[in-house]
């Protein structure tokens, strides 16, 4: 059974929330605080549901303090917050989706259930099948089994999201991959969310892969279109 964590200290979302996964037949934890969630997250879970607002520590800096722990859990920050800027912090510091409230269950569910599918995806039955699978280009590496990428021998780490970007981009060396296209190979073909999610992930991406990510030489924008991999 898959494991959900719920972070969230207004109780009657919370309590929706987990009612509605517990019907979809997930395993659910349930925290109202940072702090709470902390101390239960073991990496063995699936996602988590982050809100932003919360006593204490807030979701961001929880969303990080996941992420530093585990790289291949799925991420997902809900906030009542707008600004497209606060859109791209979350994502920028590795979360895999952004809600904003009010939200439809039925869509959270949605995004949960396309998350939760990456995820086993990037760690699950896919990845033993590529048990000696290594896709090579130039001074790159990607280990379809370790699920790391290496530069000249050396270790990159990556959120389960950037790695299947990679892999996408490995499949398709020098072809120009339209924002669309990417957010379908990797987030699925019936995502809700905005293309900008692309872009978010592709600046995480440059800034570990590229010596100088402000002038990339692997991953290339194609302007007014999406971007192209130069191994």
């Amino acid at each position: 059974m898959r494991k959900i964590l719920v972070v969230e200290d207004e109780e009657s979302i919370r309590e929706v929330i987990a009612l509605n996964l517990r019907m979809a037949g997930y395993e659910v934890t349930e925290a109202g605080s940072a702090e709470e969630a902390l101390a239960v997250f073991d990496g063995s879970y699936d996602a988590a549901i982050l809100d932003v607002m919360l006593p204490g520590m807030n979701g961001f800096s929880l969303c990080e303090a996941i992420r530093r722990d585990s790289s291949t859990v799925g991420i997902i920050i809900l906030s009542a917050k707008t600004l497209e800027t606060d859109k791209i912090r979350g994502l920028s510091i590795g979360a895999d989706d952004y809600m904003t409230k009010p939200f439809s269950v039925s869509e959270l569910l949605a995004r949960v259930e396309a998350l939760v599918r990456r995820v086993a995806r990037s760690g699950g039955a896919d990845a033993a099948a590529e048990a000696d699978g290594r896709m090579v280009s130039g001074c790159f590496v990607l280990d379809q089994k370790s699920r790391v990428l290496y530069k000249n021998g050396q270790p990159i780490d990556l959120t389960q999201v950037e790695f299947q970007i990679m892999e996408l981009f490995f499949a398709n060396p020098g072809v120009a991959l339209v924002r669309e296209k990417i957010l379908e190979g990797v987030w699925g073909e019936n995502y809700f969310g905005d293309v900008k999610i692309v872009d978010v992930n592709i600046r995480r991406l440059r800034m570990k892969v590229e010596d100088e990510p402000s002038s990339p030489h692997h991953i290339l924008t194609v302007w007014g279109y999406g971007y192209r991999w130069n191994g």
